[in-house]
């Protein structure tokens, strides 16, 4: 082996009152720490020695060794030794800070004294690499000799099954799809192609509609015809209105608007021809027309046992329908009741809590409402579960029913409750459990 012609590397002895307790050579050349830190190059724990302290500095590929005013020590700098106080003196050292520098060369040895223990140093040549172990042509074998035979065997022949079959397939013709005609096509196939048949179908019962009503309309148009030509003729029309009066009875005639000849228009039209109602109720049976001086003068017409009723007052018009009013639509009101809601963690704030489900009860209300419509008698218990994720969403959203037995209301208070954000932002999943109580409004 050839000896090594490069730097010297350094080899430091740590010496604890008179025994040599560490004796190292440095692999490659690198600063040397020494401290009670265990990062240090060589640990020390004794009490007066610093956590770390660089004793020898590497820097552009030479050392040097800082020292305090205060340590002890010799150094032998080119064959001659001089103590660390002469190399201050001598200007050899230069400071830097509260240490000084001396520059060492690899003929440099010494010793320094460094609290309670003491170090000795000098550069040697490291020792050459020891040659790489190899292993005997006979033990080292061959590639063939070192792979599992039977293996190998078993994947060649599947590689060679999969590659002809894949080369036979590739090398076969493509198929060739043959059309089919129209007469081979299903029947729900030709259905689906051609929906035209369907759009003429619907066309001609369109047309066959508005065909009924034109006809419809021409018979209207037709029958008014002969009631316009009627007028011309005042004879023939005094006829008419008679015949008219007797088939509508007194309930049509007393249901006309207006008062004095105008009632009677409303019924009869125009009044030219007729003298009184007496004569226009001729011919109507059990009518008869009660005048001022069979009830007295100036009386009420009708029984002396009753009062006289104004027909203006309830609205009534000349076609004879008696107008009520418009009937008032029924509103059905249902009232939810809550409770305090049952909360596992502090991070979520049960006032706070409160409040945001109250701002929002009135969509729970509506859930309530809807069903309530179509079972006014329904009314119970029901408590939400659910949780509050890290984002303040509520998840895992199930409702315990206690009693109000509708699933369209529990499904409908899940759904609002999942689309809830609240103002938590919890660690975890913090489980919440929140009771409704439902009941008609009275």
């Amino acid at each position: 082996m050839a000896p090594s012609t490069g730097p010297k590397n350094l080899r430091v002895a740590l010496i604890q009152g008179s025994k040599i307790t560490e004796d190292r050579t440095l692999k490659k050349r690198a600063s040397v720490t020494v401290g009670q830190e265990a990062k240090n190059t060589f640990v020390v724990p004794v009490s007066n020695l610093p956590s770390s302290f660089t004793l020898f500095e590497l820097q552009n590929n030479q050392y040097s060794l800082l020292f305090r005013p205060t340590m002890e020590g010799k150094v032998s700098l080119n064959g001659a030794d001089v103590t660390l106080q002469q190399a201050m003196a001598q200007g050899l050292a230069k400071a830097r800070g509260d240490v000084h520098v001396l520059p060492l060369n690899d003929g440099s040895k010494g010793r320094v004294v460094l609290g309670e223990v003491s170090l000795l140093f000098q550069f040697v040549t490291p020792p050459p690499e020891p040659p790489r172990p190899t292993l005997p042509d006979n033990v080292k074998g061959s590639f063939f000799s070192q792979i599992d035979q039977f293996f190998f065997l078993i994947l060649a022949v599947s590689l060679g099954i999969h590659f002809s079959g894949a080369s036979y397939i590739a090398c076969q013709p493509a198929p060739v799809e043959r059309e089919l005609e129209l007469d081979e096509l299903p029947d729900r196939f030709v259905k689906a192609m051609m929906p035209v048949e369907i759009k003429k179908v619907e066309k001609k019962v369109e047309v066959a509609d508005k065909g009924e009503e034109k006809k419809e309309e021409k018979k209207v148009e037709k029958a008014d015809k002969p009631e316009k030509a009627a007028t011309t003729n005042a004879a023939d029309h005094k006829k008419d209105l008679e015949a008219k009066v007797a088939s509508k009875g007194l309930l049509k005639l007393i249901g006309a608007a207006g008062a004095g000849d105008g009632a009677l228009e409303d019924v009869l039209g125009n009044s030219n021809g007729v003298g009184s109602i007496a004569d226009a109720l001729n011919g109507a049976g059990g009518v008869g027309v009660a005048t001022a001086d069979s009830l007295g003068n100036n009386g009420p017409k009708g029984g002396t046992a009753g009062n006289k009723a104004d027909i203006g007052s309830l609205g009534t018009s000349g076609t004879g329908k008696v107008d009520l009013g418009e009937k008032a639509a029924a509103t059905i009101h249902g009232r939810v009741e809550d409770s305090t809601p049952e909360v596992d963690s502090a991070d979520v704030d049960r006032g706070k809590l409160t409040e945001f489900v109250r701002s929002r009860k009135r969509a729970i209300q509506g859930c309530y409402e809807k069903e309530l419509k179509r079972n006014p008698s329904l009314k119970g218990k029901v408590t939400v579960n659910f949780s509050i994720n890290p984002q303040g969403r509520a998840v895992s959203v199930d409702v315990e029913d206690g009693g109000l037995g509708n699933e369209a209301v529990i499904s409908c208070i899940k759904t609002t409750v999942r689309g809830w954000v609240f103002p938590f932002k919890p660690d975890s999943d913090v489980p919440v459990s929140y009771p409704f109580v439902f009941a008609p409004a009275s």
